[in-house]
């Protein structure tokens, strides 16, 4: 059997799933949830942050500062080509305009939407986690900016305080299904 059919583009465009929402939203354990209900790949843009710069996200924030580590996030993203792929992204992506733009062309933008309390408690059970923050910022702070943001690029808000698997569940039920379908 000849590889070219398995390498061959497809004639359309296959969507994507992509998650947006705060630090401790539950985008990675969520989105893959999603993709393996959806048999699709995942992907998830702070782990190939991490893989880029070979250091823990924290370590990449702190070392760039905020600003420049939100361009290199915004370079990563842009740079995303996947079909039929749930995405997992970080939550300060929506502070750059050309990210979110070029999320939207591979598909449908889900929110997960979070009570701040359990953010925080979920920030506070994993220190290490990677967020960009300038210095006197506050997680509550960037919290409150960062909602209006979600909602103004979000296809879909997610209220994703329920287990995993039942955020995927409740995604693939409110999706529209031109959402999940060829695109072309």
């Amino acid at each position: 059997m000849s590889a070219a059919p398995l390498i061959a583009a497809p004639q359309a465009a296959l969507p994507c799933v992509i998650l947006i929402g705060m630090a401790g939203a539950g985008k990675t354990t969520v989105g893959g949830a999603l993709a393996r209900d959806l048999d699709w790949a995942f992907v998830d843009s702070d782990h190939l942050i991490e893989s880029i710069y070979g250091a823990r996200l924290q370590d990449v924030t702190d070392a760039l500062g905020k600003e420049a580590f939100l361009d290199a996030e915004a370079t990563v993203i842009r740079a995303i080509r996947a079909q039929r792929a749930v995405i997992a992204t970080g939550g300060s992506v929506v502070y750059r305009p050309a990210a979110m733009a070029h999320l939207a062309t591979l598909g449908a933008l889900v929110f997960l939407d979070v009570p701040f309390a359990l953010i925080e408690e979920r920030v506070a059970r994993n220190p290490e986690r990677g967020i960009a923050m300038n210095p006197g910022e506050s997680l509550r702070d960037i919290f409150d900016e960062r909602q209006a943001l979600y909602n103004r690029y979000a296809a879909l808000r997610c209220p994703a305080d329920a287990p995993p698997e039942d955020c995927a569940r409740w995604i693939r039920v409110h999706l529209p299904p031109h959402s999940l379908e060829p695109k072309g």
